[in-house]
């Protein structure tokens, strides 16, 4: 018989810390829910990206090696729910942007909103009702070597209120996922209604930079169309070639525009996806819509002179129609809206892709 030999009780014990801590070093993926915030991580990329469920499902930020590419001007949680605004990435339903009067149409009929309620405000009103919403609940938060994601659910149909307001029963589902550095962002909405509901979400995403100020930026928007807008900032249906804003949308430079623009038409690669590229010196950021994002608007004005940090950010919107797509198609003004069949679901993505950090 071969003879025997003793490993050292020293080495075994050594041998087992390694071997239980192999897990942790290979986990590159980390999902958590600290007290009210959801946080993603990727070690490698060394980006994260926080959210609050439960004030409009917002994600409030998102870092790469320690630069904030969201605006975000609020010292701390409470102070923003206190006084919550639009930054981060705010969701904007039942309708993105601004409606041309205090009702809706939907299959041929007139839906008034109830403004006694008060969810919904002004002459124009503008991004619906749920941004700051308390009601969304999530239902999966998951890490493997894949990614880090986090889905959350927010039951329409279950706000009298709400259905007051928009009465199409459905069920929104969102899921932020973190891979390789990028940030994808899902949203599914279940019809549960017994007629089609029309599709008019969007998003209102607050970028910044951090190694250039605004004014210094150049942004390329990959769209065709831009249209034209009447005093209330709602399209008339009239539209015209982008080169007409921007001679060369390729490379339009922010110290030269004072931007709150509706573009359509947008250029799509193999895979349906359009791209808008903000860049400053080094950095730069690029969005990237599903093909089921038929329009983006892009809000940059131009800083104040009092205070011209205020103004340091870049919102590039996702849409799944026009600014009041909802009322211009009931005019004959746009073709382009979507709905979701009783029963069915309607679901897209968008990608925010940081380079040179």
């Amino acid at each position: 018989m071969p003879p025997t030999t003793t490993v050292p009780r020293v080495c075994l014990s050594v041998l087992l810390v390694l071997l239980t801590s192999l897990p942790a070093l290979a986990q590159r993926y980390t999902a958590k829910q600290d007290g009210e915030v959801v946080r993603l991580e990727d070690r490698d990329s060394q980006t994260s990206i926080a959210l609050l469920p439960g004030v409009g499902n917002v994600t409030f930020d998102m870092s790469v090696k320690g630069q904030k590419i969201l605006r975000w001007p609020y010292a701390s949680i409470d102070e923003f729910k206190a006084k919550p605004g639009l930054n981060g990435i705010p969701f904007l339903g039942p309708w993105a942007n601004r409606l041309d009067e205090q009702a809706f149409y939907a299959n041929g009929r007139k839906y008034n909103f109830d403004m006694e309620l008060g969810n919904v405000r002004g002459a124009i009103p503008i991004h619906g009702f749920l941004t700051t919403s308390s009601q969304w609940q999530v239902v999966s938060l998951q890490a493997d070597g894949q990614s880090a994601r986090v889905t959350s659910r927010l039951e329409f149909y279950r706000n009298p209120l709400w259905m007051k307001q928009l009465p199409f029963a459905h069920v929104i589902e969102m899921t932020h996922t973190l891979r390789e550095g990028v940030l994808q962002v899902t949203t599914r909405i279940q019809n549960l209604s017994t007629e089609p509901m029309p599709v008019a979400i969007g998003f209102h995403p607050y970028f910044t930079l951090t190694d250039s100020p605004r004014d210094a930026w150049t942004v390329a928007i990959g769209a065709r169309t831009h249209y034209l807008l009447a005093a209330n900032k709602v399209p008339t249906g009239e539209t015209e070639p982008i080169e007409k804003v921007a001679p060369n949308p390729a490379a339009i430079t922010l110290l030269d525009h004072d931007l709150d623009d509706v573009f359509g038409d947008l250029v799509r690669d193999a895979d349906g996806r359009a791209l808008t590229t903000v860049k400053g010196k080094q950095q730069q950021l690029e969005i990237l819509l599903g093909p089921h994002y038929r329009a983006v608007v892009v809000y940059a004005p131009k800083p104040a002179p009092a205070s011209p940090a205020d103004r340091n950010f870049i919102c590039v919107e996702p849409m799944a129609g026009i600014t009041d797509a909802m009322n211009l198609t009931q005019k004959g003004l746009y073709k382009e809206l979507q709905s979701i069949p009783a029963g069915g679901t309607w679901e897209e993505s968008f990608w925010v892709r940081p380079k040179g950090f």
